[in-house]
């Protein structure tokens, strides 16, 4: 079985022959996904390196292998909504590289992407403070930011199925290290009606949805899977009981992740490989895992080859 056959048993619940460490796609991204400017600068960029991105947030670049940070939100005044230029994604330089990259696949899984679905696109344009004050003074002016940003993620899925994407992947980073950001009455209020309708839009075209959310995000996983979201990560060990997202999400939600980032970053091999059976115990046995770290970090080479040769000999399903 191929890795791209194999994947494909995991997603549908069927008989995958081993639990993977990664997705065996191709990305094609819009130039901006990554939070880039039109001059090659964005989250690759030397420490220290300030740039604005095609959106216009400006970010400063603070340590090596790890995001860069807003330092400025060109719509921290959300009432000058109505004059700011949204990318237009008539203009090719937005997403030539999607189609470029679509022609560089070759037999493997095409994957797009829809970052900053709404929420964290919303609070690097406005301001994290500002966004969730203007909630309770401005309501509706922010259900329109909200609106805005999501036309903008429909006309960006359109180009992605037009490219061939089968997998897409979102992402808004909605939970702290122990509770959401926001509650679930703001969600469903603000966000959730513009979730739905770029999930559907996907899931009509039976499209995969991998999405990802940092931090403590249990209260979530029931409106995950109602939304048609079929993979989720990084599923952060410190911020969620593990056990009882399985018992939720078993043979409805694929998990990624779940291992410490701290343990495969700085842990011994015998730390490293004992973590991975623990989490292949716990989260795959009966697949429906993909078994990965729970945070993007820069890993020391030698440890995260220690991890995927683990998975490999002990994700081992037929």
């Amino acid at each position: 079985m191929t890795e791209a056959e194999n994947f494909y048993q995991l997603v549908k619940f069927g008989k995958p022959e081993f639990i993977p460490s990664r997705i065996p796609g191709h990305q094609a991204a819009y130039l901006g996904s990554h939070h880039e400017n039109f001059e090659g600068q964005g989250h690759n960029s030397p420490v220290g390196t300030v740039w604005s991105d095609v959106w216009g947030v400006t970010w400063k670049k603070e340590l090596n292998g790890v995001m860069a940070f807003p330092r400025v939100n060109p719509l921290a005044d959300l009432t000058k909504l109505d004059d700011f230029a949204f990318p237009d994604l008539n203009d090719p330089r937005y997403t030539a590289r999607i189609y470029d990259e679509a022609e560089k696949a070759g037999g493997r899984i095409l994957s797009g992407a829809n970052s900053n679905v709404v929420w964290e696109k919303a609070y690097f344009l406005v301001g994290m403070e500002n966004l969730m004050a203007y909630m309770y003074t401005e309501p509706e002016l922010v259900k329109k930011l909200f609106h805005r940003i999501m036309d903008f993620q429909l006309e960006l899925a359109a180009h992605n199925i037009k490219a061939g994407c089968k997998i897409i992947d979102m992402g808004d980073d909605l939970g702290a290290q122990n509770a959401l950001l926001i509650g679930m009455d703001l969600f469903n209020e603000f966000i959730l009606p513009e979730y739905e309708r770029l999930f559907g839009f996907y899931k009509d075209k039976d499209v995969i949805i991998n999405f990802h959310s940092c931090g403590h995000i249990e209260p979530m996983i029931d409106t995950f899977i109602n939304l048609g979201v079929n993979i989720l990560n990084p599923v952060q060990a410190s911020a969620n009981d593990l056990e009882r997202v399985r018992k939720a999400t078993k043979g409805k939600l694929i998990l990624q992740g779940a291992l410490n980032s701290d343990v495969v970053y700085g842990g011994t091999e015998d730390e490293i490989r004992a973590l991975v059976r623990r989490r292949i115990d716990e989260l795959g046995k009966d697949g429906g895992y993909i078994c990965c770290p729970d945070q993007g970090l820069d890993f020391p080479p030698r440890n995260y080859e220690i991890m995927e040769d683990e998975v490999d000999k002990y994700g081992r399903l037929a």
